[in-house]
């Protein structure tokens, strides 16, 4: 399923676009042009699959094709909320597509392809240490490559520094050691993020500076790869509500414009993705509206589409799943490293079938520390999602959940006892959840909705919980504040929940 309806579409119809182009969390997104078509990751931190592809032609409609990571490393086979897949870059070099990342806990580690629609390869540890973030590799037209990260100041002591190292023409290993090229700590603080470019005999470094909720988008630029650069602010909030406008990848077309895609922090909802236009103005990188004096933009809100020598179809990102395929939707992403005997789509045609785990400790079966919980991101500021659930008759041993899932979260479940239960919780305490609200309905099969009905601010959404046993009339059980999750926003999951064995099956999973 993959209608408009309850999506939020970019694409005005009439060669504008607003922004945001993405109304989902598709934090510190990178781009690429490859001819015609344009490429997109994200971070994705623990959750698996993880890197995920998007796809357009136009840079206002994205598809999601694909992810680059199946598995993450084995201490990911549980949640380590915030941790993991860190601000990666997407580039293409010699016929192959790369992707690099830092892992704060691991290193930088890359994988590549020559498909990016097809398998990537196993990720490659390039360079290992602790604190080194926020990767992007550059190959020089003199046969040199070179990586340029930041630090992770939680990590390893170090704040406000970007760092280049030289790499093997290949990507896969890193050699020699880090030249600290900047540092930001009295002109530009929490500077992070580099992406890497060289244009007209310049290199170019662009990082965010200023924190994620009230920064603004960084250039520097010199003549030597390692410096020294001179630094300027190209974008900043502004006069507009787009706050903390910076992170993210500068692509420039076959028509000679410039774009910016980087993402606005909601904080609940997660990290949504803006297009900018960039003007180059004496060498600079000009981006948006080039509202304050001197070289400083401000993010747009409406804007001429870019010229891509045609115009393409609406396309979004799917939420809805009738599970009538032998695979899962790329919608879908497990809160860890998944198994295959965790789900099956072919044990009931048209339903996908969650198993419950053998879960060690009281601890593992709350939401936050589960790892078998199927998640998907928000795609829009308001929604709708209602499931029917089905299980065999119990005792009372598993439930059917229907979640969102965060820092605060609330869920609606169904147990095998025929009880539908309504609860929330907090992982900040002990991740003890309160039981709200029961009802004994006398069925093992019925549907469950949460509808996110309002954002009463950034850091909290409103949340109606009901369930109906016929699909028509649904009775509610009352509301919930949820919250975003480590460095991500509040997703919907599905999850059975209870004894090793237990099974439920979820079928018709819409999102309106």
């Amino acid at each position: 399923m993959n209608t408009l309806e309850g999506k939020w579409i970019a694409d005005l119809g009439d060669g504008t676009f607003k922004n945001p182009i993405l109304y989902a969390d598709y934090s510190d997104p990178d781009v690429i042009r490859v001819g015609d078509d344009f490429y997109m990751t994200a971070s994705s931190f623990t959750y698996v699959p993880g890197l995920p592809i998007l796809h357009s032609k136009d840079l206002v409609n994205w598809e999601i094709i694909n992810y680059a990571v199946k598995k993450l490393p084995d201490r990911y086979n549980k949640p380590v909320h915030g941790c993991g897949v860190w601000a990666p870059a997407i580039r293409y070099n010699d016929g192959k597509f790369y992707i690099y990342y830092g892992d704060p806990d691991i290193g930088i580690f890359m994988t590549w392809t020559e498909d990016p629609y097809g398998e990537w390869s196993d990720l490659i540890l390039v360079k290992e240490g602790v604190g080194l973030i926020d990767t992007c590799p550059l190959w020089d037209d003199d046969g040199k490559a070179y990586i340029v990260h930041g630090y992770a100041n939680s990590r390893c002591g170090i704040k406000s520094h970007i760092a280049v190292c030289e790499m093997t023409w290949d990507g896969t290993k890193a050699i020699g050691e880090d030249k600290i090229i900047f540092n930001g700590t009295i002109s530009q603080p929490t500077i992070e993020g580099p992406k890497f470019y060289k244009r007209d005999g310049m290199y170019y470094v662009l990082s965010p500076a200023g924190g994620v909720p009230t920064g603004w988008q960084v250039a520097m630029r010199s003549k030597n790869v390692y410096g020294p650069y001179e630094d300027h602010i190209v974008l900043r909030q502004g006069l507009t509500e787009i706050n903390g406008p910076h992170q993210g990848g500068l692509v420039e077309l076959e028509s000679g414009e410039s774009w910016f895609v980087h993402f606005q922090d909601l904080e609940v909802i997660g990290r949504i993705i803006h297009l900018q236009p960039v003007e180059w103005v004496d060498g600079w990188p000009v981006m948006g509206e080039n509202a304050d004096t001197g070289l400083c933009g401000q993010p747009v809100m409406r804007c001429k589409k870019p010229n891509v020598g045609a115009e393409y179809p609406i396309t979004t990102i799917p939420t809805s799943d009738d599970f009538s395929s032998d695979k899962l939707g790329l919608q879908w992403q497990w809160q860890a490293n998944n198994k295959e005997e965790w789900y099956s789509l072919t044990e009931n045609k048209g339903s996908l079938r969650l198993y419950s785990e053998d879960l060690k400790t009281k601890e593992d079966k709350y939401l936050w520390n589960l790892p078998n919980l199927l998640t998907q991101l928000w795609q829009a500021p308001s929604m709708v999602a209602t499931v029917k659930v089905s299980m065999p008759k119990g005792v009372g041993n598993n439930k059917a959940v229907l979640a969102v899932i965060g820092q605060k979260y609330g869920y609606v479940a169904l147990t095998d006892e025929g009880i539908v239960e309504y609860c929330n919780g907090n992982f900040k305490t002990d991740n003890r959840e309160w039981k709200v609200t029961d009802k004994c309905v006398g069925t093992t099969e019925a549907y469950l909705r949460l509808e996110v009905i309002s954002c009463t601010n950034s850091k909290e959404a409103s949340c109606r919980v009901s369930y109906s046993v016929d699909g028509s009339d649904f009775i509610s059980l009352g509301e919930f504040e949820c919250m975003q999750g480590k460095w991500v926003g509040a997703k919907f999951a599905l999850a059975c929940v209870g004894e090793k064995g237990g099974y439920a099956d979820f079928s018709n999973f819409l999102v309106v």
